[in-house]
């Protein structure tokens, strides 16, 4: 409360004295009547008296007045010292308030950036830990992907040793130090499984479909391999290919071969079929220890798979269709007509130059018998054969022998070049009919897509590669036909050109010898002349 000034106190005096004033002017109003009707001695006593005790209240009201001004005065002074000291007071409060607010607004300027600090720090650790769990099931779905593949859960005791991921992977819970370390466990001894090579026992599941113990070897992640003993009931239910015979007598009445790993059931199947004779014998050599390599297909059975689809030639043939016969049939008259031409030129085949080394001195001695003698012994070959034609015309002149031995050559160069051109023939024939068969086999390709769609590409391809088969089988044949042709065809030229030349050779000798024997009977007459 504020304290009041002094100019209000003697306003409120002043005031005080007009009442009084009009108060007494009131009584003199009232009273006039009085003092004009009675005594005007008495009447001035009374107002005098009455004048008295106005002015002794006037006086008395006016000390009270100036008692409570006074007083009030007084009040107001102490209200007023008050006022100033609460005013001090506040204003050093104000003052502290002030100091008080300074210091809050540092300390609160402090803690937001601490809270700045600290939301910076807590989002960065909620980041790093979001990061982190991402990164653990990025890694769980990895490792499980990792089990799952493996060949290695197929032979685990834990089949589902995956199973403790799947909270991770679906974000069920955060992963907890146990769950890592028991996913670096895992992996460790994933790790060290896939580098290892180990014979061990196991549940399979044989090629006729029964779940079976084997011996098994384990190649890494890579390569499994079976060795199961063949019961005569599964012998006389199934029946046993070629493939499975060789492995039986390879391993003593044991069935050897790949399995292959599903992802799915997490078990190794049998392949369906056996592998080759060799392989099977490498495998079961490496499982006794007796071999230091091995087979193994480093796809994981990719490659492995191919075997299934592998067919022979036997195999091949009659998915070609009737076409291939003729083909096969072309095949068979070429190794007959190889087989005649082979046993031709041997039975016909003479040592030519150690012949003529015979012959010769035979010719200068004109021993005629011993070379006809020599000739027939040997007239089952080409060229003793020709030159004992010229024998008959030894007499005659140089034109008449080579005429005789030119027609003995054109007599023999028929059986020489005997079925070359069949030959010719055959190879040019093989080709054309396996086109023919793969033409044919698309045209009823192509009217199984129009009857049946193509919905399924396996019908397709299996339909084109069927009718390509005979376009196989044709340049097969074809080319080592035509191989054949040329060989022979240059090998006739060649004996054609060793008769022809050994005939002249055989007709230079005799009339080099002829001319000799002139000359020396014209010296020895023209001796004995002289």
């Amino acid at each position: 409360m504020r304290p009041m000034p002094e100019r209000s106190v003697s306003i409120h005096f002043i005031l005080s004295v007009y009442i009084m004033l009009f108060a007494m002017l009131i009584n003199m109003f009232f009273f006039l009547p009085s003092v004009f009707a009675g005594d005007m001695r008495g009447t001035h006593l009374a107002l005098e008296e009455q004048k008295s005790r106005l002015r002794a209240k006037a006086i008395e009201e006016l000390e009270k007045a100036r008692e409570e001004a006074r007083l009030k005065a007084e009040e107001i002074r102490n209200d007023r010292n008050a006022l100033k000291n609460a005013v001090e007071k506040l204003k050093q409060e104000n003052e502290e308030l002030a100091h008080n607010n300074q210091e809050m607004e540092k300390e609160i300027t402090i803690l937001k950036e601490e809270e700045t600090a600290l939301s910076q720090s807590l989002e960065e650790s909620i980041a790093v830990n979001r990061e982190l769990a991402g990164l653990l099931r990025s890694n769980a779905k990895d490792l499980e992907n990792i089990l799952v593949q493996s060949l290695q859960s197929a032979l685990s005791v834990d089949i589902n040793r995956h199973d403790f991921l799947k909270p991770m992977i679906d974000q069920e819970k955060f992963p907890s130090m146990a769950d890592i370390r028991k996913m670096a466990s895992i992996l460790f001894d994933e790790i060290s499984a896939s580098g290892e090579v180990r014979l061990d026992r196991g549940m399979i599941v044989d090629r006729q479909g029964v779940e079976r113990v084997a011996d098994l070897l384990i190649i890494g992640n890579f390569t499994a391999i079976y060795s199961i003993d063949m019961d005569k009931g599964s012998q006389n239910s199934t029946e046993i290919d070629k493939a499975s015979q060789n492995s039986k007598e390879n391993n003593s009445g044991r069935e050897t071969g790949f399995l292959l790993y599903s992802d799915q059931s997490q078990r190794l199947f049998a392949l369906s079929k056996l592998p080759e004779k060799n392989i099977v014998r490498n495998l079961v050599a490496y499982m006794k220890g007796e071999q230091d390599d091995v087979y193994m297909d480093i796809s994981k059975g990719a490659a492995i798979r191919q075997l299934t689809h592998q067919l022979s030639l036997r195999e091949q043939i009659p998915k070609g269709g009737p076409i291939v016969w003729p083909i096969v049939a072309i095949l068979g008259i070429a190794l007959v007509i190889l087989v005649e031409r082979i046993i031709f030129f041997l039975r016909k085949q003479i040592n030519a130059d150690k012949f003529m080394k015979r012959l010769e001195p035979l010719v200068r001695a004109n021993r005629w018998d011993d070379c006809r003698r020599l000739l027939e012994s040997s007239r089952k070959r080409l060229i003793p054969k020709v030159l004992l034609t010229a024998m008959d015309f030894r007499d005659q002149d140089r034109a008449d022998m080579e005429n005789a031995l030119q027609e003995a050559i054109l007599n023999e160069i028929p059986r020489i070049e005997r079925f070359l051109s069949t030959l010719g023939m055959l190879a040019a024939i093989a080709p054309l009919l396996g086109l023919l068969g793969t033409v044919t086999g698309m045209i009823n390709t192509f009217h199984a897509i129009t009857s049946c769609g193509t919905g399924d590409p396996r019908m397709m391809s299996g339909g084109i590669s069927e009718a390509l088969v005979t376009t196989m089988l044709g340049l097969s044949v074809a080319i080592p036909v035509m191989l054949v042709h040329t060989i022979l065809s240059r090998h006739v030229e060649t004996e054609i050109g060793k008769i022809e030349e050994k005939s002249v050779s055989f007709v230079n000798m005799i009339f080099k010898n002829k001319n000799s024997f002139v000359v020396h009977g014209k010296k020895k007459q023209d001796g004995q002349d002289v």
